[in-house]
């Protein structure tokens, strides 16, 4: 019965390659994916960082993707590796930072951008004469937006790879400053993968995976401080190298767990349980490959997440959990045996209700982009919840509540490794015909709560008090 059972929802999970609808999509080397409205139009673009080749920029036009990207955005002479994006200013528009990294560690000779849209064209807040001595200078491989104090502006804290780890903000001048030594989290390390999310507090806190040493677990003290405590919380994984982590419910219990992958070490999945986190991770989870990025997102609207696991030169893999076992499933064409996989990101481009999966490749040898989708007749409710700015709330948590059960979901403000989510947080609902209640938490860790919103529909939630 497993089997024949096993055999039917892989079926359903299918992905249909929708790669055709990318329009020029041409073979360079690309890493990161970042999602945002880039020009404020109510739809989000794909960003995607170019290494030695073009940024891509990708827009919808009717049913195709076109690369829109150009001058300042295209930036087609740097290295760029990570991207995110966050409003640092409170002008409502989220600035995207574009982390260069043009040696595998130390000082590097490309710096970093923070694109803003200043008096009708982009601009480089780093170029600025009055940033000259702040630029970042270190080989750097993710980047995270993060609103610390829940004032609704945004920082970017940037890991470094054997060189200070960075923390950018804007002053009430208008003047950007590394704040990291001030809050005593300029710490040098093998830094790689990024997540920010109210993983304790009820602000936003900060999980940094390393390799060459112990992870961070930096703790929000809601005074604007963070305190170190991976230890504590059993997540130091002192010897393996993270890459790609992502967070989801793994058992259904309305709290946040952590799933990354170590590079071609064992996997793992942070259960947390009474103030710890065990790992969890089954045998097949935690088999060892060569991950980038990490996504947990229901990408068949069934009302519960997957865990894809982007390889590079390897087989893709995807993890379903079916009567309370995580199985492996299959993926048709997105498995890309042969595919270098170096970035990965879910958005809803076309607004039909159903993710997208775009994945990028590169490293190894130059690859176009990849798009899948699944198919599904399930429903589905979307909620982004809006700064005091109106700017993406990223870093909220929401929770959807109906008379059996309470699902949660995080505003992706940066995505493990190189990259970051849409602003959105998209609960499949299977055939369940109504949502009881929806409650937000914004980064400031006051909530309110929404009965009844309407489902198969996407709500932008503005900020409330």
């Amino acid at each position: 019965m497993r089997a024949n059972g096993t055999h039917r929802l892989t079926s359903q999970m299918a992905f249909r390659e929708i790669t055709h609808l990318i329009e020029n999509n041409l073979e360079q080397l690309n890493y990161g994916v970042a999602i945002t409205d880039i020009d404020t139009d109510g739809e989000f673009e794909a960003v995607v960082m170019g290494f030695g080749y073009p940024n891509v920029i990708l827009k919808r036009d009717g049913e195709k993707l076109v690369n829109v990207a150009a001058g300042l955005l295209s930036d087609e002479n740097m290295n760029a590796i990570g991207v995110a994006s966050g409003d640092i200013d409170g002008d409502g528009q989220e600035e995207i930072y574009f982390l260069n990294t043009d040696s595998l560690g130390g000082e590097k000779q490309f710096f970093d951008r923070l694109i803003s849209f200043e008096n009708d064209k982009f601009i480089d807040l780093f170029a600025l004469s009055i940033h000259e001595n702040i630029r970042n200078a270190g080989a750097g491989r993710s980047v995270v937006c993060i609103d610390r104090s829940g004032r609704g502006q945004y920082g970017f804290f940037i890991a470094n790879y054997a060189s200070p780890m960075k923390y950018y903000e804007m002053d009430d001048n208008n003047y950007l400053r590394d704040i990291a030594p001030e809050l005593g989290m300029d710490m040098v390390t093998g830094g790689r993968g990024l997540i920010a999310l109210p993983i304790h507090s009820d602000k936003t806190d900060i999980f940094a995976g390393n390799e060459m040493g112990p992870n961070y677990l930096f703790i929000n003290q809601e005074n604007g401080q963070f305190a170190e405590m991976a230890k504590s919380f059993g997540v130091q994984d002192t010897y393996e190298d993270v890459r790609g982590i992502s967070a989801l419910d793994v058992n259904g219990d309305g709290i946040l767990d952590l799933v990354y992958g170590n590079w071609n070490g064992p996997h793992r999945m942070f259960v947390k349980i009474n103030d710890k986190f065990v790992n969890q991770a089954p045998p097949n989870l935690a088999e060892p490959s060569a991950v980038r990025t990490v996504i947990a997102a229901d990408l068949d609207n069934d009302g519960d997440d997957e865990i894809f696991f982007n390889n590079i030169n390897q087989p893709n893999r995807l993890f379903k959990r079916i009567n309370g076992e995580w199985r492996r499933m299959e993926l048709g064409t997105a498995t890309e045996p042969n595919g270098c996989g170096t970035g990965a990101a879910v958005w809803d481009y076309d607004n039909d209700g159903t993710l997208e999966l775009l994945v990028s490749h590169g490293e190894l040898e130059p690859q176009a982009l990849s798009l899948y989708k699944s198919v599904n007749d399930n429903n589905w409710i979307r909620i982004m919840p809006l700064t005091q700015y109106g700017a993406p709330a990223r870093g909220s948590l929401v929770r959807l509540r109906t008379k059996d059960q309470v699902k949660i979901k995080h505003i992706d403000a940066g995505s493990g490794y190189l990259g970051q989510m849409e602003p959105v947080a998209h609960f499949g609902l299977g055939k369940l015909a109504q949502v009881d209640e929806i409650e937000i938490q914004w980064p400031n860790g006051m909530r309110k709560s929404y009965p009844t919103l309407e489902i198969n529909t996407f709500h932008r939630i503005e900020f409330p008090f």
